[in-house]
């Protein structure tokens, strides 16, 4: 199977979770917030709120930011997300 396939499954899957898709929402509204502020938004705890974003930075669609010991999550660029979502090079 080729891998582009399955890094494409990956990213879907990512995004097949109303609680990931809850977590892209807020972020298209705020840019960017911590862990603590989305768990908030979304009413879920900080330990599963971190599971989601994890798995949605693993498949390359939020980027993280680090300011001393708060990270700040938020989503790649438009053109970025193009091209993790391309089935082609």
């Amino acid at each position: 199977m080729s891998s582009r396939i399955v890094e494409l499954e990956r990213v879907l899957k990512a995004l097949a979770n109303r609680r990931r898709l809850m977590i892209i929402k807020f972020l298209l509204s705020k840019k960017s917030a911590s862990v603590g502020d989305i768990a908030d938004h979304i009413k879920l705890s900080i330990a599963a709120t971190s599971r989601h974003l994890r798995q949605l930075a693993n498949a390359d669609i939020l980027k993280t930011d680090q300011l001393n010991t708060t990270v700040n999550y938020s989503l790649v660029t438009p053109r970025e997300l193009i091209s993790v979502l391309r089935l082609t090079t």
